[in-house]
Order: structure tokens, then sequence, then C-alpha cells
């Protein structure tokens, strides 16, 4: 009766070593890192866009553009608008107040071909109060080289308002900008012949040597050679191989679906400004102890009306109560934390103390100062 119990529990025991042996000597399964495609990580040299900018006048507002005594470039606009269509004001002393001088900036787009449209953004330069309602008249916009890539015209699609009365105004959003979807015809194309290049440089967005290795390896192991190679935290040169030399399209598209984990280093970004803190997962802390805490003296004062008792012939006197109170954050602990300890530990650690943004960044700060915190610190 006895021998099947004693049976059943050595059998037991054997699969609980058997089960904690392999729990000690398997490895545990990796955490797949977070990949993400070349085509995300780096830009193709050559292939980019191109700042555009123009100044023109805007028509049709209703009384709420620039006034031409505060804004003499908009009444020297106008004027040398009008002479060209014929009519001359010279002399004359204009009052309307219809028109607004404006700045038009827009985007060309890489390989932007000649007669496509792109989308232009006017905003006010004078004193003008809105632009709704208003349409650019003809307005060259051009680059950085001084030549005219564009042109643009149309009403504005402005998002904002604003309304005045006698006693108060309202204003939403910015009125005094607007976007014109589509408003700019390109006049001329940036030449630069891709497929003619032997060499292709790729830069990466957020240099770093180990990322910029990271992409020439696997580059090197989809094309099967040693085509790419690592120049700098930046560029990666890539040699076209003979037989793509017709192909760089299809070479590029190749290459820009391969995945890689992009490293970076650690750093802590601070917003002072906003007590915006952003860490990276890479942020480590040495052993160190953080207290934080505030002396605090709350005085009340609480006067009390003292009346005379009846027929005592005495007068009504204000007696001062004052309540004296000091919180020396003696709720707050001092908090140890180990060598190598995480991002998700130090925030919690931090939040446990019951520290607010603003504390947290004098806390980071001094951290570093101790020389405990192994990662930069950027304040912007």
């Amino acid at each position: 009766m006895t021998s099947a119990p004693l049976a059943f529990l050595r059998r037991a025991a054997a699969l609980v070593a058997v089960a904690l042996l392999l729990a000690v000597t398997l490895p545990a399964a990796p955490v797949e890192a977070a990949s993400a495609r070349i085509k995300d990580v780096v830009d193709i040299e050559g292939v980019r866009d191109n700042m555009l900018i123009g100044y023109g006048l805007v028509v049709g507002l209703n009384g709420t553009g620039d006034s031409l005594n505060n804004s003499p470039f908009t009444e020297q606009s106008l004027t040398g608008m009008l002479e060209r269509m014929g009519v001359n004001t010279r002399g004359t002393n204009m009052r309307t107040k219809n028109v607004a001088a404006v700045m038009v900036t827009g985007t060309l787009q890489a390989y932007a071909a000649q007669g496509t449209r792109i989308d232009v953004t006017v905003s006010a330069m004078g004193d003008s109060k809105s632009l709704l309602g208003g349409t650019l008249l003809v307005t060259p916009l051009m680059g950085a080289d001084g030549e005219v890539y564009a042109v643009a015209q149309g009403p504005i699609a402005v998002s904002g308002f604003s309304a005045q009365g006698q006693g108060a105004s309202v204003t939403r959003g910015v009125p005094t900008a607007g976007r014109i979807s589509s408003g700019a015809i390109v006049e001329r194309e940036i030449q630069f012949s891709l497929a003619e290049l032997p060499v292709l440089r790729l830069s990466l967005r957020n240099p770093d040597f180990t990322t910029a290795q990271r992409v020439a390896t696997a580059i090197n192991i989809q094309l099967r050679g040693n085509r790419a190679q690592a120049t700098d935290p930046s560029s990666v040169l890539l040699t076209v191989p003979e037989a793509r030399r017709g192909d760089v399209v299809g070479l590029i598209t190749e290459i820009e679906q391969l995945r890689v984990t992009p490293d970076q280093v650690a750093r802590v970004v601070v917003d002072e400004k906003s007590g915006v803190i952003v860490m990276g997962e890479n942020v480590r802390i040495s052993t160190v102890a953080i207290a934080q805490g505030n002396l605090t003296i709350r005085i009340t004062e609480t006067p009390q009306v003292s009346q005379p008792g009846p027929f005592s012939q005495g007068q009504t006197a204000v007696v001062p109560r004052t309540d004296i109170q000091v919180d020396e954050q003696s709720n707050n602990r001092l908090a140890v934390m180990n060598s190598g300890v995480t991002l998700q530990e130090l925030v919690q650690s931090l939040n446990a103390l019951g520290v607010g943004p603003r504390d947290m960044i004098a806390i980071l700060q001094s951290i570093k100062a101790a020389g405990a915190l192994q990662a930069e610190i950027e304040v912007i």
C-alpha cells in the first residue's frame, strides 16, 4: 500500500529536477530587437528636395490687408504692378486695405517634372489682419541659386479667423498665414542623372558608426560581394555592380527593403522650458543614492472679532490668529539605485519618490555631475 505513493513521489521529484536543469541550461529565447528598413534610415545622395521662396501680393481682402502708410513695400509693389498693367498711380495717395504683401514658400520635390504642381504656403509680411478670402497673384518662386523654378497663383485657404468689436476681440489659429494646395506649377527641372552614377552615397539620417556598419553588411550580404563600405558615421559608399549599371533604380529598390537594427547613443534630451524629458533605452545608472524634498512653511492668518460683554462699556477688538505649519517632506525617503539600472527602473524609482518632471531634470543633471549617469544630457 505504501510502495505506490513512494514511487509516485520519486517520479515527481525526478520530473522537477529535470525541469530545473532545463531551465538553468537552456538559453532564454532571444528578444527580437526593433529593426527598420534601410529606406527609413538613409537618404540617397542627389535625391533631395529644394526650398523655393518668392515675394508677391494678395488681393481681394475685405479690409484686412496692409495699411499702405505703415507698409511702404506694399505700396511700392502695388504701384509697380499697376504700371506693368498700364495704370499710372504715381503721386496719388492710395488708401486701399484690400492688398497685402506676402512671402510665398514651397518645396520642390526630387525629380519634379516640368508642368507638375506643388503646394505653397503664403505668409503676411506687413500689418495685415487676415488673408481670408484673398487671392495670390502670379508669384515667381526662386531657388537658392536665384533661378525661377515655379510660378504660384490662386485662392488662399486660411484655417484661422479673427473677429473684433468695440469691447472685445477673438482670434483663433493664425489668420495671417494660409496654404494653396497645388498652387504652383513647376517651370524648370533640376537636372541630375542618377542612373549614370558609378558610386552611390547613402547618408544616414542619424549618424552612428554601428548603424553604418550594419547597413554596409546587410547590403554586401544581399549583393553577395564587398560592394558597400562604411566610410564614416554618416556615409556608406555603394559601388554599383557592372551588371546593374542600367538598373540603378531597381538596385536601390532592392536595397531599401533590407532590414537593419539601428543603434543609438545613450542620450537624455531635456527641454527645461516645457519640462519634457526623453531618455533612450541604453541609458544606464551606476550605484547612486537619490533624495528629493523641500522645506515648506505655510502661514495662515484667521483674525477673530472679540465682542465686549453686555453693559461692560468695552469696545469691539480684532484678535489676530496665526497658524504656522512646517512641512519638511518627512515622508520622502532616500532611494538607492544599484549599478546597471535600466530606464524603466529609473523612472519607477523617481516616480516612487513623488518626483515631477521639473525636479527630475535637476536630479538627472545632478546624477550626471556625480558621474553616475552613463549617457549624454542634451538640453534644448
